[in-house]
Formats: structure tokens, sequence, C-alpha cells
């Protein structure tokens, strides 16, 4: 017997890396009108374009107001199972859970307070309800954080590093009564991890009304164990030149749970990409990334083929879903394989 009302780290859980294996892939259908606002119908086929990217290499739950099951099956086709319950908004990263393992196998969510972002949109008492309904849908014990985290704002690399930015996670609309030593303290017993690297930057971009005030998720991505991918452009007419360059010291400065110091492979992405390149998801065998769609990207997706070599490197439409502020890795949330369940 699972005792929820301890900690995941007390319970002997932690949250796999996401390059480890997946039962399946957790989304949420477009429905919030107010951020959309006209491009709704085109983020609801990008949304189905990333769904049916991702179940060629694994199942996808697509949670969805109900009434639109219908709509979800007619644009995602099979390999996408529709889930109708209440949600405000789409962006399964931030409002699902998190998804823990022990070392029988056993899975478990982590339901982290959600505000919207800072408290930007309203209302969000459904997605607040999402880590609740999906465990209780996967039939999954769920352990209920006391602070504020979505899930774009973290990586972890599964062998006990976490990676964050201050931006985001020090922040006052998040928690503003914890400091950044009790901020850790939670990571570390929510997540299971032992180190934080804390990164000084997110994206410049990201602080407007659909921004989340610098997501990691936007700037950089675990690749392996010791090894992550920074966004650093070249081109010094870029918005993120310096910033860029300030995460880059912290990485090389920075030691992970293993004590190893960390390899970083440099993204250079054009100075006026509208995507984040470094917001694409893992899925098993697979990554799906944003692109733009011109001869601009190539170079990326080839640096992308060379970092990833085992992996089926898949562009997806990236330009409607980052005007609704993120990017396939910000829609998408992993489920970890687990003892005995087989795949969603």
């Amino acid at each position: 017997m699972i005792d929820t009302n301890t900690t995941p780290a007390s319970a002997g859980f932690s949250m796999p890396a996401e390059w480890a294996p997946h039962a399946g892939c957790l989304m949420v259908w477009p429905t919030r009108r107010e951020l959309w606002r006209d491009r709704l119908a085109d983020a609801k086929r990008d949304y189905a374009t990333v769904a049916r990217a991702i179940a060629a290499f694994e199942p996808v739950i697509m949670m969805c107001v109900p009434g639109e099951a219908g709509e979800v099956i007619d644009l995602c086709g099979a390999g996408v199972e529709p889930l109708e319950v209440p949600v405000d908004d789409s962006w399964a990263r931030d409002s699902g859970p998190a998804f823990v393992t022990n070392e029988r196998g056993e899975l478990a969510a982590v339901g982290f307070r959600f505000n919207a972002w800072g408290e930007r949109w309203h209302p969000h008492d459904q997605d607040a309800l999402v880590p609740e309904r999906i465990a209780a849908h996967l039939g999954i014990p769920l352990f209920r954080a006391p602070f504020v985290l979505e899930g774009g704002a973290f990586f972890v690399d599964g062998e006990g590093t976490l990676l964050t930015t201050e931006q985001c996670l020090l922040n006052p609309n998040r928690n503003p009564t914890m400091s950044k030593v009790e901020i850790e303290h939670g990571l570390r017993d929510y997540l299971g991890v032992s180190t934080v690297i804390w990164l000084p930057y997110g994206h410049s971009l990201d602080v407007g009304p659909a921004g989340t005030d610098g997501h990691v998720d936007g700037v950089a991505q675990f690749v392996s164990p010791g090894r992550v991918m920074l966004e650093v452009p070249s081109d010094p007419a870029s918005t993120e030149y310096l910033r860029s360059r300030a995460n880059l010291a912290r990485l090389r400065e920075a030691r992970d749970a293993q004590g190893r110091a960390l390899d970083v492979a440099l993204l250079d992405p054009h100075a006026a990409a509208e995507v984040s390149y470094a917001n694409h998801y893992l899925a098993d065998g697979a990554v799906i990334v944003p692109v733009e769609g011109d001869g601009r990207d190539d170079e990326v997706l080839d640096f992308l083929r060379a970092t990833y070599p085992e992996r089926t490197v898949v562009g997806v439409p990236g330009a409607t879903i980052a005007f609704g502020g993120g990017g396939p890795h910000c829609i998408t949330q992993q489920i970890p394989a687990a003892a005995g369940r087989g795949r969603l």
C-alpha cells in the first residue's frame, strides 16, 4: 500500500527522465477561445498533427471538454484516445501531473498546485483538478504537493538532477512565501531529486499574457545523463544572445547529482525564429520538434538528428502553438512505463 500522505521521495518514488520508456503520452485539446482567438481551428489542426506524430510511436490520451470526443477522433485518428473531462486550457505539461516510479516499477502521479502561470488566466479551477482526474483514470495513487509548479519549469535526468530557471521558480507570482532553499526542498521531496541546477533565464519574450515567466523547456532539454542541449544563438541580433551565454556559463560550472561536469550541446537557432526548437518532446524512439516550414529549419533538424542518432526526428508545425505560448513539449506529458501495466 502506497502512503500518499508522505512525499514521493519518502515513499521511494522519483521521476524518470523523459527518454525512459513510456506507456503513453497525455495531451489536452485546445479550448480557450480568449487565448487562440481566430486561430482556434488552426490550433486544433496542429495539436492533431502533433498527436498523430506521437501516436506513431506511443499511445496518446487526449483530454477534451465533454462533447468534443468526436472532433478529437475525426482529426487525430487511431492511436489517440479521447477522454472527456472538464478543462480550462490545453497545456498538459503544466496542468497535468508529473509521473513518478519506484524500484518495483510502480507508477504514481504528483499533482502540484496550479495557478495558471501566476494568475494569468481565469478560470483555471478545472485545470487544477487535472492531476486528480488523470490519476483516477489510470487507477494510480496521487501525491499532492503543497506548492505551485508547472511541468515546463523543470527537467530531470532520472539520476537525481533537476534543471530549472530562477526567472520562473523565483517569480513571486508562483510561491511568494517560499525561499529558494524551501523550493529546492520541495523539488527534492516531490520529484525525488538530490541536485538542483538553476539557470538564470528562460526565454526573454516569455513574459506577456501568453507567457510562462521563463520555463526552462523553452531554452534547454536534457539529452542524456550528463548532457544538456541549450539554445545559444550565434547572432548578436538575437534577443537571447546575452541571456543564453549567462545560462551557458552556469551550466559549465555546474555538476550533476553524479558529480559529472555537464556536456553542453549548443543549438543555434536563427535570430528571427518564432518557434523554440528546444521545446521538443521525446517520444519512444522519436523527437517531435516544432518547425517553421522554411529552409531555415534544415540546419536545426540536422543538428537534432546528430544529437539523437537513435531517434527519428519528426518536424511538426510550430507557429500557431508558439502563438499560444509554447511548443510540442508544452502540450505533452510523458507517462512512464510501469511494471505489469503495459502501454495505455
